[in-house]
């Protein structure tokens, strides 16, 4: 039975489901979310996972909930809570992969193949490549030293052999061999860890050797793994599905149109990171994508592209990097992708070459091909495609990728000194768009759609781990652009180009997902918009990056790490940074006087008289070292998660307590947050509201309808916490409790960004017509304003977002003169701000007036 469709969610609220956080307390968290104002809670992966997984993604068993969550009865109780309250359950699914979990017995479909081998009915689950190497068996890294040191810590016990933590069945018959004997005799072979990127014959998750990949295009293997989450579905208690890393999977279109007639076309929607100017194939049966794309187009508006050049005159001063190692974007990506796709991936190239190799050596026209040859070919391919990956079996993508594949192509004969060598770039290229599988037959037939697939799956992890998990560490101007699906070397979006995206997604994409702070997010929303402040002032930061790198010297014992670990660090920790709480002594100035501090002669000069208290505790070190660490790893510049070095790991935390996460730096940081607060406030409240009501529905990582600052995982993860006595206190007009707001003279930023959240959200909820598909959306523009520091829109020509850009800027001219939003042509006239409670009359309305209080507005027209 096919379940019934429903309507799309008007808003969706995220939630880290773990140990520490399960059904039980998202239950109790349901009626504050019913109130803020969403429709449908948003949940983690709720299938059976490793064992204290604090994620999810780990899954080992597709046939229960999982028990440390509450099982499936704590589910369906929460779904029934939520219904009550009038919302409903998406829930997060992993199609790729599964856990290779310690012990192996977790995994059951695993364990089976590790018994049984081939003759298991789970074989045909996993992407295993039993021809590559190793005699037919299936290897297993995880020893901690090489195979002949490791063998006194390995025991029988029955029908198992036991390595520390690890567990793994013997194949019957073989259990009285000798332990050598018996290692020779199994479907598995037991190695050294590192052999895994080399020797690895399964296809994992990136380059994580503990995911193992799962042939989800087989329909048996889609009905096995998803029957207990379709039964869910029909069962009423899910009724949305968010499609994790749709780019693992072989056919992308083909699942997803399988799982649409599954469910009856439920909403989904599908983490798919585009790039540049690419647009999501229109023969994907799903909603859209999770919202990165939304993600770069909000972020970009904040940020001052003039102001963005001479930053990164800022960072080449400080750091000078070399070109390819940080110092031109294009050369860093390029360089780190031939460093991931000749190391990282070596395994995966490999196997695309024995499959390559059998195809030439079958078909006498394409043969002579050397597997250097073919290896170099694929090397080039692949490093100059500039999307994650090609989709040869889809039609709607045929025509883009072959142009895309010719173009690699044409760039990739060059490495080639021979000529005629490079002939094997043309065989490549064809094998992966499918060209010559016409007419092919049985096994050959069979490889020729394996290359294609592995092909597209190898491309979509090695721009993964080239550029969101290693350029991204390299190439750091500015922090903030450096997220999922952004462009660092090219951070700004201009207005126009904002409403064009939106346009789109409201013509083809109206119920898409849009994010501003996700799981896998480098830095949350609010530490990029105030990162995003430093590109209005670049030469502000030049001079309080010297001072902090002055006085961090004087007290380390030796020099700093590398300068460019320290500007990372630098930027992170004010990213994190607070404005120190005021005094009655402190008087707040206007925004000009402030710009003008920030921007006269180019240096950055604030209070430092001590009319104000600022916070001595630094930024907190448990929570910045482990993000500064991970970026060094990931950078794989001096140290690398398998080849860490531990000196220069640790000068790096000598650095970080001396520097960032000093007292010192603490009030240095504070000082110059509180001279960039009115500008962080405009691009806080600004991303929020487009957000919640551009195009597309919104999805709010936990937490984040407050003031939300976080790094990278595992900082952004942390339980949820809820109060909803402050959106009581909110609504009733107050600021929550906020202790004096901030030193500018502000209210609590969290108090006026949850007022904005509830206030967006409750309007999408009670109006989906003006928001949804039937909705419209129609760019306003500002007379006056011809540096279009004010972005608005309507939506329905009932509601009206207006937002301020480049406030700093803004200020420096003085402020917004005479310039005047107009408005859509009304019956009555009278528009009313939401934010402030303030009405408006059109058709036109000074900018000055209507953002006198707030940097934005939200309007509704009254009734007539």
């Amino acid at each position: 039975m096919t379940p019934e469709s429903s309507a799309p969610p008007t808003a969706t609220y995220r939630l880290q489901l773990q140990p520490g956080f399960p059904f039980a307390a998202a239950e109790k968290a349901v009626p504050y979310l019913a109130d803020l104002g969403v429709s449908h809670l948003h949940l983690s992966p709720v299938l059976g996972a490793v064992p204290g997984s604090t994620h999810g993604y780990d899954v080992v068993d597709h046939s229960v909930v999982r028990a440390e969550l509450g099982g499936e009865e704590g589910l369906r109780a929460l779904a029934r809570t939520a219904a009550a309250h009038g919302l409903r359950l998406v829930v997060d699914l992993v199609p790729n992969h599964m856990a290779r979990p310690a012990p192996a017995s977790l995994n059951g479909p695993l364990w089976s193949v590790l018994r049984d081998g081939p003759a298991s009915p789970y074989a045909r689950w996993f992407d295993i490549d039993w021809d590559g190497g190793h005699g037919g068996r299936l290897l297993m890294p995880v020893l901690g030293g090489r195979l002949a040191d490791e063998l006194p810590m390995m025991r029988i016990e029955g029908d198992v052999l036991r390595y520390h933590e690890h567990a793994f069945p013997i194949r019957p018959g073989t259990e009285r061999l000798p332990l050598p004997r018996l290692l020779d005799a199994q479907w598995y072979r037991l190695s050294w860890w590192r052999l895994a990127r080399t020797e690895l014959n399964y296809r994992r998750f990136f380059t994580i050797s503990e995911l193992i990949a799962v042939r989800v295009e087989d329909p048996e293997v889609f009905r096995a793994t998803h029957a207990t989450v379709l039964r869910l579905v029909e069962d009423g208690v899910i009724d949305g599905l968010r499609i994790d890393h749709p780019d693992g999977l072989a056919d992308p279109a083909g699942y997803l149109a399988r799982l649409a007639r599954a469910t009856g076309g439920r909403w989904t929607v599908v983490e798919k990171i585009l790039t540049g100017d690419e647009r999501l194939p229109r023969s994907w049966a799903c909603a859209g994508t999770t919202g990165y794309d939304a993600l770069r187009h909000i972020d970009g508006l904040f940020v001052c592209p003039e102001g963005a050049d001479l930053l990164f005159g800022v960072y080449r001063d400080t750091v000078a990097p070399l070109a390819d190692r940080g110092g031109d974007w294009e050369e860093t990506v390029r360089q780190a992708a031939c460093e991931v796709v000749t190391h990282e991936l070596a395994a995966e190239i490999d196997r695309l070459v024995r499959t390559a190799t059998r195809i030439s050596e079958r078909t006498p026209h394409h043969g002579d091909h050397a597997p250097w040859a073919l290896r170099r070919a694929l090397h080039e391919l692949l490093v100059r495609l500039p999307v994650y990956r090609p989709y040869a079996q889809d039609p709607w993508c045929a025509e883009r990728d072959a142009a895309m594949l010719e173009a690699a192509a044409e760039g990739a004969v060059g490495a080639f000194e021979v000529r005629e060598e490079a002939r094997s770039v043309e065989l490549v290229r064809d094998l992966a768009l499918g060209r010559l599988a016409d007419g092919a037959e049985d096994d050959d037939g069979a490889d020729h759609a394996d290359f294609a697939a592995r092909f597209a799956q190898t491309a979509s992890a090695l721009h993964a781990k080239s550029v969101e998990d290693r350029a991204f560490y390299r190439y750091t101007p500015l922090l903030s652009a450096c997220e999922v699906g952004g462009d660092p070397g090219c951070p700004a979006v201009t207005v126009d180009a904002f409403h064009a995206f939106c346009g789109h997604l409201q013509e083809n994409w109206p119920t898409s997902g849009t994010v501003l702070s996700t799981h896998d997010t480098k830095r949350s929303a609010d530490v990029r918009a105030r990162i995003a402040a430093l590109s209005e002032c670049p030469e502000g930061w030049r001079e309080v990056l010297t001072r902090l790198n002055t006085r961090a010297a004087l007290t380390l014992d030796s020099p700093e790490p590398d300068p460019q670990m320290a500007w990372t660090a630098w930027q992170a920790a004010f990213g994190m940074a607070r404005p120190g709480p005021g005094t009655d002594a402190v008087t707040a100035p206007s925004a000009s006087a402030v710009a003008a501090a920030c921007l006269q002669d180019g240096a950055a000069s604030y209070r430092q008289d001590g009319t104000a208290s600022y916070g001595h505790d630094g930024v907190s070190f448990e929570r910045l070292e482990p993000a500064v660490l991970k970026a060094v790893r990931e950078a794989a510049l001096h140290t690398t998660w398998t080849e860490q070095d531990a000196t220069y790991e640790e000068s790096v935390t000598d650095f970080l307590e001396a520097g960032p996460c000093s007292p010192t730096a603490a009030a240095e940081l504070a000082a110059f947050a509180d001279e960039l607060s009115p500008f962080v406030r405009a691009n806080v409240l600004g991303a929020a509201l487009l957000h919640l009501t551009m195009p597309g529905v919104p999805d709010l990582y936990q937490g984040t309808e407050r003031e939300f600052t976080a790094l990278v995982d595992p900082d952004n993860r942390a339980p949820a916490r809820y109060s909803p006595e402050f959106l009581a206190d909110v609504d009733g007009g107050t600021d929550g409790g906020a202790p004096g707001g901030d030193p500018q003279g502000f209210p609590d930023l969290s108090a006026e960004k949850l007022r904005l959240t509830a206030a967006a959200l409750r309007l999408r909820r009670a109006h989906p017509d003006w928001f949804g598909p039937e909705g419209t959306y129609r760019p306003l523009h500002a007379d006056g304003d011809p540096y279009r520091h004010c972005v608005a829109f309507a939506r329905a020509d009932r509601a009206v977002t207006v937002a301020t850009r480049l406030s700093l800027r803004l200020a420096e001219s003085g402020g917004w003169h005479s310039a005047a939003l107009r408005l859509p042509d009304a019956p009555s006239g009278v528009w009313h701000d939401l934010l402030t409670g303030c009405d408006f009359e059109g058709p036109s309305v000074p900018l000055s007036a209507l953002l006198d209080r707030l940097p934005v507005a939200l309007l509704v027209l009254s009734a007539p």
